[in-house]
């Protein structure tokens, strides 16, 4: 009996971070409101409270939750540099069918650059976790000779994310005109080309 209270309520907490997420996603963090995201669960706002304290817990839960769904649909732990670049290319296909999820990335990261934003250090955090990801991921390639053995593999992890920062950024701008993952696939292919050893 336990059990099943406590499938319950993961469930009903599942679906208050997938609805908090969209509207963190359409409104950003500052827009966002309690009210709205407690309706949209059907619950009162003392009910959504109940599972998490303020709003501020709740973005945190909404970003770890978001990272959550990548990890179980990537993994992230490339065995080399040429897979890890797979999966990175796999990551921005898919970006491209959920653009309010791309949005709500957008958003935060936006507003976290500022070190008094709930989402400050989370967003300081991903990004650490994500350079070293795959900078280790490009040194085992070099390590293992399929790479050059030259490579600034941390110079190159740095360039990956602002990439796909950026084309996420200018897609969301202008999506008829941006072909996000065609653009990062011909982006990738040539990095690859140039980090094979000659």
């Amino acid at each position: 009996m336990k059990r099943r209270g406590y499938a319950t309520g993961e469930a009903r907490r599942e679906r208050i971070l997938a609805i908090a997420l969209l509207e963190f996603a359409e409104n950003g963090y500052r827009g966002a409101s309690l009210a709205r995201i407690a309706e949209r669960a059907e619950l009162t706002q003392a009910g959504l409270l109940h599972h998490f304290k303020s709003k501020e817990r709740l973005l945190l839960a909404v970003l770890d939750y978001r990272d959550e769904m990548d990890m179980r649909r990537y993994g992230f732990d490339a065995s080399d540099g040429q897979e890890m670049l797979k999966v990175l290319v796999d990551v921005v296909e898919y970006n491209s069918r959920v653009p309010g999820l791309v949005q709500l990335f957008s958003v935060i990261s936006g507003e976290a650059v500022t070190a008094d934003h709930p989402g400050h250090e989370w967003a300081r955090n991903r990004y650490h976790r994500l350079r070293e990801g795959v900078a280790a991921a490009l040194r085992r390639s070099a390590e293992s000779g399929q790479f050059r053995a030259d490579l600034d593999a941390e110079a190159h992890a740095d360039r990956l994310i602002a990439m796909m920062d950026g084309l996420q950024t200018q897609w969301l701008l202008d999506p008829d005109r941006v072909d996000m993952p065609a653009i990062f696939r011909g982006y990738v292919s040539d990095l690859a080309t140039a980090l094979r050893r000659p």
